[in-house]
């Protein structure tokens, strides 16, 4: 209440202009697609004004493929493409994610059936770093689990029509983010030397597949 009260009293008035804008409807330039950790907050890491990101979160931040049974993710993927023309998508990881910790260890969520249900869409992500990770330092496999499930999570997306249709377009743009939550950094996954970078505010790498319907690349970030 203390910060409702702050908000309308302080914040609101100073960006009044703004909102009365944003009254009148939204054009969000990204979509967000992030994890619903308490300390992910992308608003704020990217200090990003109200009705710049259009934001999706849930523990994971999972992208489910595209399928027959398709739920609120799925929707609101083709509510920001197809109607909000979102021109760029962000799959933003982070460090301590406990939902990484739980997909690696699935003997841990037996008191929570329904989170080992939803983890189970990103069982790529578990079969791919025990498979491939030659390492049993617990660290590590984190570290690998959050980094690797993004880069599924990305390719989950390319399954979406409405996606797919504007990738081979080019007029779309894909990032993968991983935020470190004690430092506030952010790597970023560069399609074309495959790994990832630390953003430094000079070069913005994107995992955008080449366009296959035109020549131009999409546009940068910004």
């Amino acid at each position: 209440m203390k910060g409702l009260r702050k908000f309308q009293e302080e914040v609101f008035p100073a960006k009044q202009e703004l909102f009365e804008r944003l009254a009148q409807g939204q054009q969000p330039s990204t979509l967000f697609i992030t994890c619903a950790d308490s300390r992910v907050v992308p608003d704020l890491f990217t200090q990003a004004e109200p009705g710049e990101l259009f934001v999706i979160r849930n523990a994971g931040n999972i992208v489910p493929p595209f399928g027959r049974q398709p739920g609120g993710v799925t929707a609101t993927i083709e509510f920001a493409v197809v109607a909000l023309n979102v021109r760029h998508i962000i799959v933003c990881g982070h460090t301590d994610c406990g939902a990484m910790k739980g997909l690696l260890h699935p003997e841990a969520l037996t008191a929570m059936p329904t989170v080992a249900s939803w983890l189970m869409q990103a069982e790529g992500t578990r079969r791919l770093v025990r498979e491939n990770y030659e390492t049993e330092d617990e660290a590590q496999l984190i570290d690998a689990m959050i980094r690797e499930n993004v880069l599924i999570q990305l390719h989950n997306l390319a399954t979406h029509p409405s996606v797919a249709s504007r990738l081979a377009r080019g007029d779309l743009s894909l990032y993968g983010w991983i935020y470190d939550i004690g430092t506030g950094q952010v790597d970023s996954f560069d399609g074309d030397e495959q790994r990832y970078v630390r953003l430094d505010g000079t070069y913005l790498p994107h995992a955008t597949p080449v366009a296959r319907l035109q020549k131009s690349k999409p546009a940068p970030l910004g």
